[in-house]
């Protein structure tokens, strides 16, 4: 699990069960994106809660769930590194 500390101590990361992040202080969670299919199986990750772009199609929602944590980590968590 990836974790951003602000120099103001705030600490940022994608939601896991890795660690117990109640650990850290309180938690604030918000939704990043939407993993769905479409109506032909497709799948399709929307990024729109974190004012990002629509990814997809994927054959596979695994497909769709691994670029939906690539944009994340690339453009909300870690963006510009």
């Amino acid at each position: 699990m990836l974790l951003v500390i602000t120099p103001g101590g705030t600490v940022r990361c994608l939601y896991g069960e890795d660690i117990d992040l109640h650990t850290l202080g309180q938690l604030t969670v918000a939704r990043g994106s939407h993993v769905e299919p479409d109506d032909q199986g497709a799948w399709w990750a929307d990024m729109s809660p974190v004012s990002g772009p629509r990814l997809g199609p994927y054959a596979r929602r695994s497909e769709a769930l691994r670029a939906e944590v690539a944009w994340l980590e690339a453009n909300w968590l870690c963006p510009g590194s």
